[in-house]
């Protein structure tokens, strides 16, 4: 549905400060969400939780305050990964969960998500209803009809149930030594304590959040000191999460980064060899070395525009139970209703202790191609991909792999960038391809 101004690819994100992630315009916004949830017999109830961004505190009020106004009900998770957010509004029958987080940005980011009452993200239309009340004047219902708080203080303890019941019972890890990178995120109270009751041997490093530190030079986009660790403490595998816990990606006993792709092979591959995968949902930065290996799998695979909900939807359409994204948003359809960073990381666990592998040799059935992948800072609204320069030197890339790789130019949902993506087998050619594409984009971004 066209005509939103705020809601992007997940939910609204931005800098703190800068409207609309302002105190003010998220009062409104949780005013305009228990417009759109109230119902009017009964009182109904919204979770709200957060990462671990020093601005949480600020927007939760925010938040709580707009909600009540509405004369809806709030329960307050604290720090929690967006999953469980989304799988404790099913459980708690509430109308509907938000997640103040702004996923894998910096801490002077942040954002807000919505999930339905299914635990689902919002419909186009409900965002766009919520967008329409945020035009209105706020009015506040009369006293006797104002929502009340609470706090759920086992949040963490439900979540943590819920995780360890996605393994089959009587499942086991003991004999693992895993380092867990946390990215002092909203996972730094939660995935430890799952692996440990799990049986594993745990050392947890980027669970000491302070607000600010929040996937500074840790988690799974700075899994430098990740890899160290499991080499220096000679782990069989690392763990890494995003700072708000729905993106997972490992690291091998090696020190070798195991990404998105790899662990979608894995998962297929294992439920291929265990009943069946009748099919995978990638995306268009899904590598094309996880097209042919499911394809030496006889597994169908079908790609999307990036980010989950379109994921999700294909995987719907398509009745298909697995499907993810490079960066390791991984869904498993049959156990969450939304990508689950630690619920994708347990699956991997199982097909690893069920085959008696390594990491290493589980991935061995996926060659990746080479791929550069190059961010440039763009204005708001500038129609790049329409400029004669940028389709030429397009055309231009593509002739020269010669139909052995894939050029792709893709605006990012959550950042002012656009992600300059070349494939193909020559990883030297790939890199000079990618810069030079970046170049001419940034040229006419200025």
């Amino acid at each position: 549905m066209t005509g939103r101004r705020f809601f992007g690819t997940d939910g609204i994100r931005g800098r703190v400060g800068v409207h609309p992630i302002t105190a003010d315009f998220v009062l409104r916004l949780g005013w305009a969400a228990g417009r759109v949830f109230a119902r009017d017999s009964g009182r109904n109830r919204i979770l709200v939780g957060k990462d671990t961004r020093i601005s949480g505190y600020l927007f939760e009020s925010a938040l709580q305050a707009g909600i009540i106004a509405a004369g809806v009900d709030v329960s307050l998770l604290g720090p929690m990964p967006t999953p469980a957010i989304a799988y404790l509004t099913r459980t708690f029958r509430a109308a509907a969960g938000i997640v103040i987080s702004a996923s894998h940005n910096p801490f002077d980011d942040n954002g807000i998500k919505f999930f339905g009452a299914d635990g689902r993200k919002l419909a186009d239309a409900v965002e766009a209803e919520i967008e329409q009340y945020l035009d209105q004047d706020m009015v506040t219902v009369v006293s006797e009809r104002l929502g009340r708080a609470s706090r759920i203080t086992d949040a963490a303890g439900r979540y943590i149930e819920f995780c360890k019941g996605t393994l089959p019972f009587g499942s086991h890890l003991g004999g693992l030594t895993i380092v867990v990178d946390c990215a002092h995120g909203a996972n730094y109270h939660v995935a430890p304590d799952v692996l440990v009751e799990l049986g594993a041997r745990v050392h947890a490093i980027g669970a000491e959040p302070d607000g600010l530190n929040i996937n500074r030079d840790c988690g799974s986009m700075h899994p430098a000191r990740l890899q160290q660790e499991v080499l220096a403490r000679r782990a069989d595998l690392g763990i890494a999460f995003d700072g708000d816990g729905d993106r997972v990606i490992f690291v091998d006993s090696s020190g070798s980064l195991v990404d998105g792709d790899e662990l979608l092979y894995i998962l297929a591959a294992h439920r291929s060899a265990n009943g069946g995968c009748n099919g995978v949902v990638g995306t268009q930065m899904s590598n094309y070395g996880l097209e042919l290996a499911l394809a030496e799998l006889r597994i169908p695979f079908v790609r999307t525009a990036v980010g989950d909900r379109h994921v999700i939807e294909a995987m719907a359409e398509n009745q298909w139970l697995l499907g993810g994204e490079s960066s390791g948003h991984i869904v498993c359809g049959d156990l969450s209703t939304t990508g689950d960073g630690l619920v994708a990381a347990l699956q991997v666990l199982r097909a690893l202790v069920e085959a008696e592998a390594t990491l290493a040799e589980l991935r061995a059935g996926i060659t990746k191609l080479p791929q550069t992948m190059v961010n440039v800072a763009i204005g708001a609204g500038q129609a790049f991909a329409a400029c004669p320069k940028v389709a030429a030197a397009i055309a231009s890339a593509e002739a020269r792999l010669a139909g052995r790789g894939r050029v792709l130019l893709r605006p990012s949902g959550t950042e002012p960038v656009v992600r300059v993506m070349v494939e193909g087998e020559d990883a030297e050619l790939v890199r000079r391809l990618a810069e030079e594409l970046a170049g001419v984009v940034a040229a006419q971004a200025l």
